[in-house]
């Protein structure tokens, strides 16, 4: 740019016939330190306008920010009469500092009835602990015995069983197999016995074969009566070992009944000791509602939960507060940030950390800051109302979204920012 204003200036200097001479008090443009002034003076020049595109293309500001802080409503959490007063509106307090007393009369006699109500639940479970253990050792001593006499009665009862099953099964099957081979062989000795008679008659066979078949249809006759004798005393034993089982049988019934009494007797115990339980119980309820009264007595007295100044004081001496019911605001003015409200366009480059710098109206001074979060929507459509755009006529209006920026921390003496001061903030965005 300099170059060619330099061929300009000499061409017109050329071409013109008219020289202004020194004396005259005009400046040659010819004179070559002129030319390099007027070179530095433009090359200054784009360097200024480069440095101030660059400084400004990389930066976003917007004057819609404000100081935002954690603005601390403190409210009663118990009915009661307003005692006392301890702070005035714009007073700076400190956490723990005591801000209002309430009466605490009625709640300091609901503390002593809950101790004498601890009192009588100790006493109590204290006298129905004393005696559980004698019981149960007496309990236990004839749960023991009736646990030996029912062993003892099943164990019988086991033998009885065995008796019993085998004499239904092996010995009455063996005099059953015995009665069925003797049936058989006297069956066979009387066949022979008959086939024979007419064989004598005809004196076909001899008088001894006829003599020894009547004799062997006899002696199988005779086998064959005390196999069934015997087949009836195996019944019969069936019968008596029968017997014996459900004898048996009734001696363990009659021991479990017994073991089952002294087991009730020992879930009286067991009982008792769950009164014991139940009165330990009430001594927790007791001390819990003992508790509860003190922990509402210390609620007579409401006391700041952080630092901060006192303002928007709305409760006086003498006053009947309700639970819930607003008392004063809390404001730490040391726990405060910026929110600034950009255009959409002005958040293509910006990202969390990035530099930040906040004019402040009320100092005229800069502060540092970083960029903390963006809000995820526009304030639009965080408010109450929010847009319907489907609805009417539609105009496109560029929307703000709010970004929350850190500030650094600023020493109390330079500079103290009270959530609503209006800012302006700049974002540097590479």
């Amino acid at each position: 740019m300099s170059v060619d204003l330099d061929i300009e200036l000499e061409k017109d200097v050329n071409d013109s016939t008219v020289e202004k001479s020194p004396d005259a008090g005009g400046v040659s443009l010819a004179n070559p330190r002129v030319r390099r002034a007027l070179q530095g003076a433009a090359a200054a020049l784009v360097l200024l306008v480069g440095g101030l595109f660059f400084y400004y293309h990389w930066r976003e500001g917007t004057d819609d920010a404000q100081v935002d802080g954690r603005i601390t409503p403190i409210a009663s959490k118990v009915y009661g009469r307003v005692e006392r007063v301890l702070v005035e509106d714009n007073q700076a307090v400190k956490a723990g500092d005591p801000l209002v007393r309430i009466d605490p009369a009625g709640y300091q006699a609901a503390v002593d009835q809950a101790r004498a109500m601890v009192s009588l639940a100790e006493s109590e479970a204290r006298a129905a602990g004393i005696e559980v253990p004698r019981v149960r050792e007496n309990m236990a001593s004839g749960t023991s015995s009736a646990d030996a006499q029912l062993a003892a009665a099943e164990a019988d009862l086991l033998r009885a069983q065995a008796a019993y099953d085998q004499a239904r099964t092996a010995d009455l099957a063996v005099a059953q197999a015995n009665v069925e081979r003797s049936r058989a062989g006297a069956k066979l000795a009387q066949s022979d016995l008959e086939r024979f008679q007419p064989l004598a008659a005809k004196g076909e066979i001899s008088k001894q074969q006829m003599d020894s078949a009547r004799a062997n249809a006899d002696a199988s006759a005779s086998a064959l009566r005390a196999d069934e004798q015997r087949l009836a005393q195996a019944r019969q034993y069936v019968e008596v070992s029968r017997a014996a089982f459900l004898a048996a049988q009734a001696r363990v019934e009659q021991a479990k009944a017994a073991v089952r009494s002294a087991k009730s007797e020992l879930r009286q115990v067991s009982i008792r000791g769950a009164d014991v339980q139940a009165k330990l119980a009430r001594v927790e309820q007791a001390r819990a509602a003992l508790r509860a009264a003190e922990l509402q007595l210390s609620d007579t007295t409401i006391s700041a939960p952080l630092d901060g100044v006192v303002t928007r004081k709305q409760v006086e001496a003498g006053q009947i507060v309700q639970p819930g019911q607003g008392l004063l605001v809390i404001v730490p003015l040391r726990d405060v940030w910026v929110t600034a409200n950009f255009k959409e366009t002005q958040l293509r480059n910006m990202r969390p950390g990035q530099k930040a710098y906040i004019e402040v109206d009320m100092y005229g001074k800069t502060f540092t800051g970083r960029v903390d979060s963006i809000a995820g929507a526009t304030g639009a459509r965080l408010s109450l109302l929010p847009p319907e755009n489907a609805t009417g006529n539609y105009v496109k209006v560029v929307q703000r979204i709010p970004v929350k920026i850190l500030l650094d921390p600023i020493p109390q003496e330079e500079a103290i920012l009270r959530p609503g001061m209006n800012v302006y903030a700049t974002v540097v965005t590479k």
